[in-house]
């Protein structure tokens, strides 16, 4: 990485370097998380030679829940541009509506201690009782932190109900694909008429299909998975192997700015690493240059192709 910050190689170089990048098929992903590495510390160098990091040092533990796997996947593929998080501080009234914009992520704390972080474009409606603290997911992506309460704590996502006393989990429903409950901590139980319930213990996944009668079945799922579909909340989006196109529509979530891949190999290539949500420039710019493909912008529009198909 840093021979190519260097300047043009030679083609003496050219040619070891793409001798590389082909050997082994984790290379790119190498490439790619190496580039972010530099980034950050050229974003470093804008802090100036005055700066001291000390009062901004993490202790060397890490914080409860965090393990030292989870902190290197973090520090291993940063790249250094932050979204803007929007905190909601205020309590929503029972039968609240909430939503977010695109590329926003909003915080909503609830009477009971619990907490909502919204994703990008989507929206919840609110109804606290004293019966039950209730939460619809209408649009979106949700993670609910729960405080223990005698109360259930429930969500309403597409005629499917969730129930908990203390969880952390995410509940997503996009356009087009089934609804994705995922457990990072806790227990979650998926209500299902006239049969028993499915229990969601952490670490696990469900699919909700649109078939009511079809068995529900929770799949077991490795932490650093958990950890990579979580990455949203800290304004970063993290693949292992998507394709090219797979990743350009998830930035389509975050941004008005378009990816357009126009080499249908190009859009197939898999990419590895941990980029900005907001940042999909930055993302086609590191993209284009491991894959050896052009970048045109074009107002809202970049366009990343090779073998000459740029138009």
């Amino acid at each position: 990485m840093a021979r190519l910050d260097r300047g043009p190689l030679t083609p003496e170089q050219g040619e070891a370097f793409q001798a590389w990048l082909q050997g082994d098929p984790r290379s790119k992903g190498a490439l790619l998380r190496a580039q972010a590495l530099s980034m950050l510390s050229e974003s470093a160098q804008a802090l100036g030679p005055d700066f001291d990091p000390a009062p901004f040092e993490e202790p060397r533990q890490s914080p409860p829940g965090i393990s030292r796997r989870k902190t290197l996947i973090w520090a291993g593929g940063a790249v250094a541009v932050t979204t803007v998080v929007a905190l909601g501080l205020n309590i929503p009234p029972a039968g609240a509506m909430i939503s977010t914009g695109r590329g926003e992520i909003r915080l909503v704390p609830l009477k009971d201690g619990s907490t909502v972080l919204l994703n990008t474009a989507s929206s919840i409606r609110v109804k606290d009782d004293a019966e039950a603290r209730r939460v619809t997911l209408l649009e979106g992506e949700a993670y609910f932190s729960v405080a223990r309460d005698p109360r259930p704590f429930t969500v309403d996502v597409d005629g499917r109900r969730l129930r908990t006393t203390q969880a952390g989990f995410r509940v997503r429903k996009l356009g087009g694909s089934p609804v994705d409950v995922l457990v990072d901590r806790g227990h979650v139980d998926l209500a299902a008429p006239n049969r028993v319930d499915v229990a969601l213990g952490a670490n696990t996944r469900l699919l909700l299909s649109d078939d009511r009668s079809a068995a529900e079945r929770p799949q077991l799922i490795a932490p650093e998975i958990v950890t990579r579909e979580l990455s949203w909340r800290e304004g970063k989006l993290a693949f292992e192997g998507e394709t090219l196109k797979q990743a350009a529509d998830t930035f389509a979530r975050y941004s008005d700015i378009r990816i357009q891949i126009h080499d249908p190999e190009l859009a197939r290539e898999p990419v590895t690493g941990l980029f900005a949500a907001n940042d999909p420039v930055g993302f086609s710019r590191a993209v284009a240059r491991v894959f050896d493909a052009t970048l045109e912008q074009q107002g809202d529009k970049i366009v990343l192709a090779r073998n000459g198909a740029a138009h």
